[in-house]
C-alpha cells in the first residue's frame, strides 16, 4: 500500500493550508496512500479526455477524434469533434443538475411530510420565509395555519420536477428578474420541467439524435437554469425553512478543531437532513454522558464539505476542512466515525480507514460504498437513526490507538452564514447601500467564487490568491462551498481580513463590520448568490448582465461545477474557470462557449489557470461594466 519514494510527496507543492504538510508525512510513513498520490499515478493524463475528443455513447465506439487534424476525423456514427465535445459537456451539465436537484427532492419530501403531519422529527423552523416564498408563488397566506400553506408549497414545487407544459418553472417565474426572463425566452432556453431537460439532454446525446453543438448547448444552459432557479434554489429555500435562515455566526477551521480527548465525529457531505440530527444527538445529554463512560470527555462533531458549511452556518459547528481534506483527517488518528450522506465523498476513505481506527458511515441508498459501514437514513426515523450513529461512534473511542494520534494545532476563526437576508440586515434592511456603493466606486464590483478543490490546483491556492487579488481591488467577494472553507482557513472570512482590502471595501466593511469575503453557504446555497444579483439588478433598474459582476470557480473538479457554471452564464455573469474544461478538441464549442454566448445571454467563460492574471481580467471587465453604465471608474 505504500507509495513508492518516487511518488512521495512534497507538502509545498501541493497545498497552503497551514498544518497539513506533518498529516500528510505522517500518511506517507504510515503507508497511507492520498488523493495526491493517487492523482500522481495517474500521469500522463488521457490527452483525449482532457481535449473531450473521446466518445464512448454507444457500444461501436469507444471513438477519438485526432486532435492535429489528421484521421479519424470522424467517429464510426460520423460525430464529428464538435458533435462529441458538446455532448460530453452537457452531460456533465446532466448530471451536475441531477445532483443538486435530486437533493433538493430529498429535501422537498421531508417538507411535504412535515406539511401533512407525516414527519415529526423535523419542524417548520422559519415560518416568515415560507410566508415570504408562497407570496412568491401566488399561494395565499393570510387567514391560514403556517401547515396549510406549507402543503399548498409543497404542491406548488413537486411539480417542479414533472409538469407536463412549456411553461417556465413556477420558481422561475416567481423569483427570475423580467428582464433575464425575457432573455431566457427569447433564446429557447427557459427551464420547464427539472426532470425534463436532464432527460432531454441524455436523449439528444444519444447516438444519432442531436449533432448540432449549437442546439446541444442551448439544451445544455436549459437543464443549468432549472438546476440554478429551481432545484437548487428549492434545496436552499427549504432548507432554510426547515432549519432556520442563516444569520452570522462566529466558528472555527482546519484540523485543529479535532479534540484529543473526545469522541470526534466527522459530518462530511452534502446534505444537512441528517447532519443537522447527528449534531442534536451529539450534544445531547445521553450521549455526553455515554462517551464518559467510555472514558472521552464529551462527543465533539466537526463539519467537512458541503455539509459541514450547512451545520457552520446554522449551528456554529467547527468545520475541519474542504474536499481534499478528508483523508487527512482520518490520518490525524483522532475521528472515530466520518459519517456521509452523498457528493463529494472519495471511495478511498474506506481503504485509509482501515489503516486506523475510524469508521466510515455511509447513509444513503443512492451512496453506498463498498466496505463502509451503511446505516440507511429514514427521515421518519431521523432521530433515531442519528443516535444510533453518535453511539457506534462513542463505542469506537476504546478503540483508538493513542500511539497514531497527531492533531494539528492550527485552527483559525471565521464568521461564516450570509445569508441574502443577514446581507440584507447588515446594509439596514434593503439593497439601496450596496447599490449606492457600487453606482459610486466605493466598491467596484462583486465576485462569486465557488467550486470545489481538484488536484490539478494547488490546494487553496486559486481561491485564496483570487480573493486577496479581488479585495485589494475594492471588489467584495461573495462564495460558497469548498471556496468557502478555502476563505476561511487562510483568515479570510473576519472582519480583520478587511485590512487586505482596498481603501473603498475596507471603510464598506468597517462600516457594517462584515469582512471582505462573505461566506454565502454549500455549493448549492449558490441560488442565494441568484437571488441577490436579481434583487441588486432590479433595485438598480438593469439585467444583470449589466452589473459589474463576475464568477469564478478556480479549483472546480465536479460536474455540478459545470452546472453551476452554466447557469450562471446563463444568467448574465461572466465565468472564470481555473482549471482547463474538457472541450478544447472543438474549435467550434470553444468558441461558443468564451465568445458567442455574450451575444445570446450577455455572458460568456473565461479560462485562465493563473488566479493573479484572472483577477486582473475581472478587474477589467467589471471597469468595462461600470463605464457601459455611466459609473465612475
Amino acid at each position: 500500500m505504500k507509495s513508492p519514494r518516487s511518488l512521495r510527496i512534497k507538502p509545498e507543492d501541493v497545498t497552503t493550508v497551514k498544518g497539513l504538510d506533518k498529516l500528510i508525512y505522517k500518511a506517507e510513513e504510515e503507508g497511507v496512500e492520498l488523493a495526491w498520490h493517487r492523482f500522481m499515478k495517474q500521469q500522463p493524463q488521457c490527452g483525449f479526455g482532457l481535449l473531450g475528443i473521446c466518445c464512448r455513447n454507444c457500444a461501436m465506439g469507444p471513438c477519438r477524434i485526432n486532435p492535429f487534424g489528421g484521421e479519424p476525423s470522424r467517429g464510426v456514427c460520423g460525430a464529428t469533434a464538435d458533435t462529441i465535445v458538446a455532448r460530453n459537456l452537457i452531460r456533465m451539465i446532466a448530471a451536475g443538475a441531477a445532483a443538486h436537484s435530486d437533493h433538493a427532492r430529498d429535501i422537498l419530501y421531508v417538507f411535504r411530510d412535515v406539511a401533512w403531519g407525516r414527519n415529526k422529527a423535523y419542524k417548520i423552523t422559519d415560518p416568515e420565509k415560507l410566508k415570504w416564498l408562497a407570496g412568491k408563488l401566488g399561494i395565499k397566506t393570510v387567514g391560514r395555519s403556517i401547515m396549510d400553506v406549507a402543503k399548498d408549497v409543497a404542491a406548488v414545487l413537486e411539480k417542479e420536477f414533472g409538469k407536463q407544459d412549456e411553461e417556465p418553472l413556477a420558481l422561475v417565474k416567481a423569483l427570475a428578474p423580467r428582464k433575464r426572463l425575457a432573455v431566457w425566452l427569447k433564446a429557447g432556453i427557459c427551464p420547464r420541467n427539472i426532470d425534463r431537460e436532464i432527460v432531454e439532454i441524455m436523449h439528444r446525446t444519444h447516438m444519432g439524435v442531436d449533432a448540432d453543438p449549437v442546439s446541444l448547448i442551448a439544451q445544455g444552459a436549459r437543464a443549468a437554469l432549472a438546476d440554478g432557479w429551481s432545484g437548487s434554489m428549492m434545496a436552499t429555500l427549504l432548507s432554510d425553512i426547515l432549519f432556520g435562515t442563516p444569520k452570522p455566526v462566529k466558528a472555527t477551521a482546519n484540523l485543529g478543531v479535532l479534540k484529543e480527548d473526545y469522541v470526534n465525529i466527522i459530518v462530511h457531505g452534502h446534505n444537512p437532513l441528517l447532519s443537522m440530527k447527528i449534531v442534536e444527538a451529539a450534544m445531547s445529554k445521553e450521549m455526553q454522558e455515554l462517551a464518559r463512560k467510555y472514558g472521552a470527555k464529551g462527543v465533539n462533531v466537526a463539519g467537512m464539505c458541503c455539509t459541514g458549511n450547512e451545520v457552520l452556518m446554522r449551528l456554529g459547528v467547527p468545520i475541519a476542512g474542504s474536499m481534499l481534506m478528508q483523508e487527512l483527517a482520518i490520518v490525524t488518528g483522532a475521528v472515530e466515525a466520518i459519517v456521509a450522506d452523498y457528493q463529494c465523498i472519495m471511495p478511498a476513505l474506506v481503504t485509509v480507514a482501515q489503516c486506523y481506527h475510524t469508521k466510515l458511515i455511509t447513509t444513503e441508498k443512492k451512496a453506498k460504498i463498498p466496505g463502509a459501514l451503511h446505516i440507511e437514513f429514514d427521515p421518519a426515523r431521523a432521530d433515531e437513526c442519528a443516535r444510533e450513529i453518535v453511539r457506534i461512534a462513542i463505542e469506537n473511542y476504546q478503540n483508538r490507538v493513542p500511539e497514531k494520534v497527531f492533531i494539528p494545532k492550527e485552527k483559525v476563526e471565521l464568521v461564516a452564514g450570509f445569508s441574502v437576508e443577514a446581507i440584507l440586515s447588515a446594509l439596514g434592511g434593503t439593497l439601496k447601500p450596496l447599490a449606492d456603493a457600487l453606482r459610486s466606486g466605493v466598491i467596484k464590483g462583486v465576485v462569486g467564487i465557488v467550486g470545489c478543490n481538484n488536484p490539478k490546483v494547488k490546494h487553496t491556492y486559486g481561491h485564496v490568491e483570487l480573493t486577496k487579488e479581488l479585495i485589494k481591488r475594492d471588489i467584495l467577494v461573495v462564495g460558497t462551498g469548498c471556496w468557502a472553507i478555502a476563505a476561511a482557513l487562510h483568515g479570510l472570512l473576519t472582519p480583520k481580513a478587511a485590512s487586505m482590502a482596498g481603501p473603498g471595501l475596507r471603510k464598506l466593511c468597517a462600516k457594517l463590520g462584515i469582512p471582505p469575503a462573505l461566506h454565502m453557504g454549500s455549493c448549492v446555497d449558490c441560488s442565494r448568490m441568484l437571488l441577490l444579483l436579481g434583487m441588486l439588478a432590479d433595485e438598480l433598474g438593469v439585467d444583470i448582465s449589466d452589473l459589474p459582476v463576475a464568477g469564478s470557480a478556480p479549483e472546480w473538479m465536479s460536474e455540478k461545477a459545470v452546472s453551476i457554471g452554466t447557469y450562471f452564464v446563463a444568467s448574465g455573469v461572466l465565468v472564470h474557470l481555473g482549471v482547463v474544461p474538457p472541450v478544447l478538441g472543438s474549435e467550434k464549442v470553444t468558441k461558443i462557449l468564451t465568445e458567442d454566448l455574450e451575444a445570446i445571454v450577455g455572458a460568456r467563460f473565461y479560462v485562465e489557470t493563473d488566479p493573479k492574471k484572472a483577477a486582473e481580467y475581472i478587474a477589467e471587465y467589471i471597469e468595462e461594466k461600470r463605464r457601459r453604465l455611466g459609473w465612475p471608474v
